[in-house]
Order: structure tokens, then sequence, then C-alpha cells
């Protein structure tokens, strides 16, 4: 895969905001009645203004600090993706202290590892699957003085529920009122905010260290990029104990986008339909899944209609190729063609995209080049970048009106980036980890 990434970038940008609780205070000041998220419940999907989200954050951080959480203690979650996430990840943020990340597919050993290598000392549990990993295994993880689960009851003793944790900081609020914004102004750009643990396929997880500088920089270096909006609608399932989902969230605290927020990929097609996003990132392995999908589909059916779609595809690529590649505008024969061949072939697929899609963002692996020029030619441009969880994922990132398939795009404002003389990528700047938590030779390994 050809790569666009050697060379730094230094436009101009935004004073980034002091920490992640500064960003989302900010947000609520500026627009407080705007649609923040959309959550799906069991009876449809509801909508949630930036001044309704921060009541609850302030509800979870009192809570926290009144159960004893200081600054950068550990609180981790355990959950797929799903808008409590989001409420805990700012509450716990809120309140001065640090997201520990657990995937919800992670073994319980490995839930084990990461809870005491972390110190955490509080874990929202998603339901009664996480919290079985943690009570098999809590004789293992002496540091967790409570369990908060998303879903069910308390027990009265361990485990409460994500309600009375709320109820416990409303109390706390009534009694001093000032206690989280107080507790918002101890927090520091170079304070730990997330320690965000590898998937461990090769060998025992490893926490990156990232700070409040990180993900407030990256919020602010992807204003500059200037073609997210306000007014923007994002479809959010990605993980978000993964550094791609955390910052889509930083982005949104930056600029005030909405998003809609539900993890289950077996219900992401409806909900694209429902949502009509105007944006989304994914990994390569969802857009290969579409392109397999509606590729195999008519060659299934054959006849008129696989030589229609073919048609269409070859008129939709040669197009996006001489625009792309050598930046030739369709003449109005072409024009016509793909005309036609939207309306017979990929007004279907847009519209099964929600109808409104301005472009997808790709990332954590390669996109075959294939998949992409099939989506381009569709009118659904895929927007691929580069970045690792030590650079708080985003690095680099192709721009509309500057696709180039096959490359990662151009590098961030603020960002720098080489290649060593053993061909291995170095980067530098704002975006970049801390080091590894407790592993001070790894950490001294990744920096030259």
């Amino acid at each position: 895969m050809t790569k666009t990434m050697t060379g730094s970038a230094t436009a101009p940008f935004p004073t980034p905001a002091r920490s992640v609780a500064h960003m989302l205070q900010e947000r609520v000041r500026v627009a407080p009645n705007s649609s923040a998220f959309m959550r799906r419940t069991q009876t449809g999907w509801t909508t949630i203004s930036w001044q309704n989200f921060n009541e609850q954050v302030v509800h979870i951080a009192a809570g926290l600090i009144g159960l004893g959480l200081k600054n950068e203690e550990r609180v981790a979650i355990a959950s797929m993706t799903r808008y409590e996430w989001v409420a805990a990840d700012l509450g716990i943020l809120t309140a001065g202290g640090a997201v520990t990340t657990v995937y919800a597919q992670t073994e319980p050993d490995d839930v084990a590892y990461i809870l005491n290598d972390s110190e955490t000392k509080f874990v929202f549990a998603e339901n009664e699957e996480q919290l079985t990993k943690l009570r098999n295994r809590k004789h293992q993880i002496p540091n967790v003085k409570k369990v908060i689960v998303f879903e069910g009851r308390g027990d009265g003793d361990w485990v409460i529920s994500l309600d009375e944790l709320e109820e416990m900081g409303r109390q706390q609020l009534r009694s001093t009122p000032r206690l989280v914004s107080d507790r918002i102004e101890t927090i520091k750009s170079e304070n730990l905010a997330t320690l965000m643990y590898t998937s461990g396929t090769t060998g025992r997880p490893k926490g990156v260290v990232l700070l409040h500088s990180n993900w407030a920089f990256e919020g602010a270096t992807i204003e500059t990029l200037g073609f997210l909006r306000s007014d923007d609608v994002q479809m959010l399932w990605l993980p978000l104990a993964h550094s791609f989902g955390s910052v889509l969230l930083a982005a949104q605290l930056q600029i005030g986008f909405t998003t809609a927020v539900d993890g289950q990929v077996d219900r992401l097609v409806e909900n694209l339909s429902f949502v009509k996003p105007t944006f989304m990132g994914a990994v390569p392995r969802i857009f290969e899944k579409i392109y397999a999908k509606v590729t195999g589909d008519v060659e299934h059916e054959g006849g008129a209609k696989a030589k229609i779609f073919n048609w269409a595809l070859n008129v939709g690529v040669n197009a996006a190729k001489a625009k792309r590649i050598q930046g030739i505008e369709p003449d109005r024969a072409t024009k016509a063609q793909l005309a036609i061949a939207n309306k017979l072939v990929f007004s279907k697929l847009q519209k099964r995209m929600g109808g409104r899609i301005r472009f997808f963002v790709s990332g954590a692996a390669a996109l075959s080049t294939d998949v992409a020029w099939f989506f381009e030619a569709a009118g659904l441009t895929i927007l691929e970048g580069y970045g690792l969880t030590e650079t708080s994922a985003a690095t680099t990132l192709n721009r509309p009106h500057s696709v180039g398939i096959g490359t990662v795009g151009e590098i961030f404002n603020g960002m720098e980036i080489k290649l060593d003389t053993d061909g291995e990528i170095l980067i530098k700047g704002p975006g970049v980890m801390k080091g590894y938590h407790n592993l001070p030779e790894e950490t001294a390994k990744c920096f030259t």
C-alpha cells in the first residue's frame, strides 16, 4: 500500500483545551440545547442535548467522587459501545479520574490482569456477562472497591446500578454544589486521561498512557481539517475501547456534531437507514463485507441486472479514476452515463447507507483499493487514514477534496513524520503517548 506520509504540517490551529472535561464544559456553554447524542432504546431512538448529557455526566462524576475517587485514579469500563459508555467515560474524566479500557470480548484472566496492572478502583460493567467475569475473579482484583452496572440491579454491597450512582451524585451535589466544578479546575493537561489497553493478541495487553493533552490536541487538529461541521451526524458503532472510536468522541467535543451510538454491528444497516448519518468511521472489514454482499448478490442474480451493474460500475470507476488520479472532470457524455448509473445502481446503495453520507473514514488496517474504488464510484467516498493507539489514533488522513486511493493521506497539523534509515515510521507531536504503563523497557524501545 502506497503511503503519503513524509513531512510535517504547521498550519495554525485553536489552542487545545486544558482537559477533556473542559472541552465538554465549553461545548455546553456554546450550544447547550443542540443535539449531542442519539441513543437507541427499546422503544426507538431518543435525542439528548449537550445540557442534558452534561447533567448526567456531572451526576456520575459526583457519585464517583463520593465513592472516594481521586485525581488520576483509574475507573474501568468493560462494555460494548453504547451511550452509557460515553456518559461513564466523560463522568470519570470530569471527576478527574482516568479511564481503563476493557473490550467486552476480553477473557476473564486478561480482565483481571488489566484491572490489577492499572490499579483500577471502580469498574463500570455493561451487563451480567461482564459482571460474572468480575465476580468469578473477585479474589484476584482486591483493588476494585465497587462495580457499577449499566444493566440490572445492585446487590446492596459490591455492585450498584448506574441509576444508584447518579442518585448518590445528586445527593453529593445537594450538600456540596461546587463539588464537580471545583474538581474540574484541578485537572491539568498533563494528567492521565486514558489507559488504553491493546487487545493482547501478541501477549499480555499493554496499557497505553494517554493524557488529557493528547485528546484535546486531537480534537483541535481535526477541527482544522475544516470538513467536519457542527450540523453533521455521526453513526458511532466502533469499539470505544479502541483509539479509533475514542478520537471520534474528541472530535465531537471540539466541533459539536451529533453522534448516534449503537455498537451492535448486526443492526448497523438498520441504524443507518433510521439515523441517516452524514459520516461514519469504520474498519476495512465493514466496507469489504458490504462490497462482497453487493457483488455477490449481483453475481447470483446474473442476467440483465448483472450486465447493468457491471456497466454502471465500469462507468463509475473510470470516471472516479480520471478525476482523482488525473484531475479530469467528466465531460457531457460521461455525466449522462453517470446519471443513469446512479439512478439504476448507485442510488440504491446510497439509500441503504441512509442517503446522506458525505464520506466514510477508514482506519486500523489497509483498505483494498478495489473496495475503495467501488465506493468512490458509488458516490460514497472513503477517507483512509493512519495512526496508532500510541499516537491517540489519527495522525494522517485523506481529505474529501484530495482523495488518494491506496494512500493514507496528509499529515495532521502539529504532527511530524519521517522514515528512519531502516524504513520504520517515526512520529512526533502532541498526539504521541507518554509511554506504556508499568513497562519502562517497552517504553524506551518506542522512543528514538
